[in-house]
């Protein structure tokens, strides 16, 4: 069983920038692929990035590239998702989800969730 538990929500102004954090529980860390998905009001519930084990390989939605990046610290147990220039379509709750396995598969396969992390950008 692996616990999740999200941090570094906010309010933000358009253009700024927020790091959440994904801390984790369990000794094997590394062997699990963790992503971030996020929901904003009244959608459902999507894919923003991945990354693997090792955090050598990461993916994106098209529309964060280039603003948003994913990262790991084994030895934290801990996920992050630094996000920058941000935008008010980037309002949402923010979740971060751990499997075994690959890193790039649908969010039905994640296999444990963390509770979510509000943030918001105003414009």
């Amino acid at each position: 069983q692996v616990q999740l538990v999200e941090s570094g929500g906010g309010l933000v102004q358009a253009g700024g920038s927020l790091r959440l954090s994904c801390a984790t529980s369990g000794r094997t860390f590394s062997s699990y692929a963790m992503g971030w998905f996020r929901q904003a009001p009244g959608k459902e519930r999507v894919f923003v990035a991945s990354i693997n084990g090792n955090g050598d390989r990461t993916y994106y939605t098209e529309s964060v590239k280039g603003r948003f990046t994913i990262s790991r610290d084994n030895a934290k147990n801990t996920a992050y998702l630094q996000m920058n220039s941000l935008k008010p379509e980037d309002t949402a709750v923010y979740y971060c989800a751990a499997r075994s396995g690959s890193y790039m598969v649908v969010q039905s396969r994640w296999d444990y969730w963390g509770q979510g992390t509000q943030v918001t950008v105003s414009s």
